[in-house]
């Protein structure tokens, strides 16, 4: 019995590990399929236009980002069922071991029972005692070895039914796991197809340098006016906070508190447009198209569609609304220590001064129909003058 229980707690930490971490991969691949899906659809307006567009490259080399996703977490769980395979297999072969010594065992308590079957011998064994004493402890002996030899029949008709139901288990397992690398073999395929697709892309793109070199200048120009208009405001709360003999942004309670409720949500804050994909990620990025040429985004660029509403990801201040020459509209709000920039808006539905929460419309993207249809959000997240990495600050 002490086997069954030590094999029971086993089979059932394996399968807890096991439960919780098949799930997280489950949920992995699955936002990953969203996200191909969505970006699927962002491709197919894009494509309706016939013009080259870096944007169409910059949405292909997203997709293969979460189709090499999805074929990794597929990959992780093809190698978590071979785990529980294997021990399952262990605890079958030990099982077995297990109920065959049993079964051994048994058969000689019964030959054993059947040597002294007759009931007058089992009297003449408790009558031959030489006291009272030894009579009971004789008839305790006999008393005891029957349970003893019911429990033992009792324990290989239990174990032999948990044997039963592990090894149609494992037989399922292993019908999951050859599902899986069916899985692997048809996303590795669809993998290849868009890999040739953004080869394709790549090749036309680069017979238009001169024109993509052009392009990435006015965007490095649209970045320094934007990172221009947030020094004013840090600037203008330098001078206060000099006046009032502090340092950092000079906030009131009310400010205070906000910031403190935006530190406090990392990860948690929504995103600026109800759907989209990253495109480009903050930081330094390697050019799609141009060689040895790398871009510096203070921010990351979020691909969406047509029309899409942009939103405040947090309570605060409309501090600044300006337009940029090529960068169309761009909207800052003030969330204490905390500044959001929203970019590349075709127009804004708040004006300056406006207290905004929440989720709140602010205003909508623009669509460049003369590059592919191409509707981004350049969005920046930023503590006092330190550029933050809005990815690890908006949830998922």
């Amino acid at each position: 019995m002490r086997v069954l229980l030590v094999t029971g707690l086993f089979l059932f930490q394996c399968f807890i590990g096991f439960s919780q971490s098949v799930d997280e991969l489950q949920k992995k691949k699955q936002e990953a399929e969203n996200e191909i899906k969505y970006t699927t659809k962002l491709l197919s307006e894009v494509q309706k236009n016939q013009k080259l567009s870096l944007n169409r490259l910059q949405l292909l080399n997203r997709q293969i980002e979460q189709r090499n996703a999805v074929i990794s977490a597929i990959n992780s769980e093809i190698n978590l069922y071979q785990q529980l395979i294997d021990n399952n297999t262990l605890v079958v072969r030990i099982m077995n071991d297990d109920i065959k010594d049993l079964k051994k065992e048994y058969a000689e308590l019964i030959r054993s029972a059947f040597r002294n079957r007759n009931a007058y011998d089992q009297i003449l064994f408790l009558l031959s005692a030489e006291n009272a004493n030894q009579a009971y402890r004789r008839y305790l002996y006999m008393k005891h070895y029957t349970e003893y030899r019911q429990g033992q029949a009792e324990i290989i008709e239990t174990i032999q039914e948990v044997l039963n139901k592990k090894a149609e288990t494992l037989e399922q397992q292993k019908l999951i796991k050859i599902q899986l690398v069916s899985d692997t073999k048809k996303e590795a395929q669809q993998l290849s197809q868009e890999k040739t697709q953004k080869n394709a892309e790549v090749k036309k793109l680069q017979k238009e340098q001169q024109g993509l070199r052009k392009k990435l200048q006015q965007q490095r120009e649209i970045e320094q006016r934007l990172e221009r208009e947030i020094q004013k405001i840090i600037e203008e709360e330098a001078r206060k906070s000099k006046a009032a003999g502090t340092t950092g942004f000079s906030l009131t309670p009310e400010q205070k508190l906000v910031s403190d409720n935006f530190s406090q949500n990392k990860k948690r804050l929504p995103w600026p447009v109800e759907r989209g994909v990253v495109t480009e990620h903050f930081g330094i990025n390697q050019h799609p198209v141009l060689a040895n040429v790398q871009t510096r985004n203070n921010g990351i660029s979020i691909t969406t569609e047509a029309g899409a509403k942009v939103r405040a990801i947090f309570n605060g201040e409309v501090s600044r609304i300006f337009g940029i020459a090529g960068g169309n509209t761009a909207v800052i709000i003030r969330h204490g220590k905390y500044l959001t920039v929203y970019s590349n808006l075709r127009e804004a539905t708040v004006k300056m001064g406006d207290k905004v929460s929440t989720k709140q419309t602010i205003g909508t993207i623009f669509t460049d129909v003369d590059d592919g249809n191409k509707s981004v959000l350049k969005f920046q997240i930023w503590l006092e003058n330190q550029k933050l990495n809005p990815e690890e600050w908006i949830g998922r």
